[in-house]
């Protein structure tokens, strides 16, 4: 793991970024633009393995020309670390052994409200919105990141 100042550094002037947000059953995905502007929702994964996990973020690695992740790191409210931040911790470290690209943990605190709060404001009906919601909590984290690397 790195920090997203030492991202920044490290990542190429056009490239891509991947948001994840590691759920307990479901995984949601997102992908920044290549002037990584914009994070967009992608797809929501419920892969029966972690390999299989693994093997699918390669993929969309290979695809877009991912330089970097940005995965949600689900701290208390009061900012400490509980069973579910060290567990995405242990299995982002993992994912990183096996694709060899810089991760960076994000806090996520109140992503899943903010997307589900967003899509409100976007007239989505109820049903649309928790059928989408770990990718648009992906892309909520994922554009707070980008937020603040172009500030």
């Amino acid at each position: 793991m790195i920090t997203i100042d030492e991202l920044k550094r490290k990542i190429d002037k056009k490239s891509r970024l991947l948001g994840i947000d590691i759920g307990s059953k479901r995984i949601g995905i997102s992908i920044s633009d290549d002037k990584r502007l914009i994070a967009t929702p992608l797809k929501t994964l419920q892969p029966s393995s972690f390999s299989e996990l693994i093997n699918e973020i390669k993929k969309l690695i290979n695809e877009y020309n991912i330089q970097g992740l940005i995965i949600g790191d689900p701290l208390n409210m009061d900012g400490s670390r509980g069973k579910s931040s060290q567990s995405v911790n242990d299995k982002s470290n993992i994912i990183y052994k096996e694709v060899k690209i810089p991760f960076v943990l994000w806090d996520e605190r109140l992503s899943t409200v903010g997307a589900f709060n967003l899509s409100s404001q976007l007239d989505i009906n109820v049903s649309k919105r928790v059928k989408k919601i770990d990718e648009n909590a992906a892309a909520f984290i994922l554009q707070g990141a980008l937020d603040y690397l172009n500030n």
